[in-house]
């Protein structure tokens, strides 16, 4: 499975890089990524026309967007849209950040999955 990866690079700028979270086998019950310890798991809503200037994220976390549709972008104005079903692991906890908007006429909702 593909997911983004928001990181801050060497250059104190935040990056985007795919990685791919590799599946084993569990014979009967199907295919299984490893079990990673998860902090607290919560949701959130975000009207449309919502932006967010230039920011980091308090903690590691899955972003996984139910609903609606936001854009990311990063420090060398590289932008990503992120809509239902996709995933980003968010690691840009220092640096000049990230900044985000809400996109369409949806809300944007999302489950955040904390890390240790």
């Amino acid at each position: 499975m593909m997911l983004t990866r928001l990181y801050t690079g060497t250059d104190s700028q935040s990056h985007f890089e795919e990685i791919e979270v590799p599946f084993e086998s569990r014979e009967d019950f199907g295919l299984f990524t490893l079990p990673e310890m998860a902090k607290a798991v919560f949701f959130r809503e975000i009207p449309p026309g919502w932006k967010y200037s230039w920011h980091n994220v308090v903690c590691r976390e899955y972003v996984i967007t139910v609903d609606g549709e936001a854009e990311i972008e990063v420090g060398s104005g590289e932008k990503r849209k992120f809509g239902k079903g996709d995933i980003l692991l968010a690691e840009d906890l220092t640096g000049h950040g990230h900044r985000t908007r809400v996109l369409g006429k949806k809300v944007w909702r999302q489950v955040f999955v904390t890390l240790p």
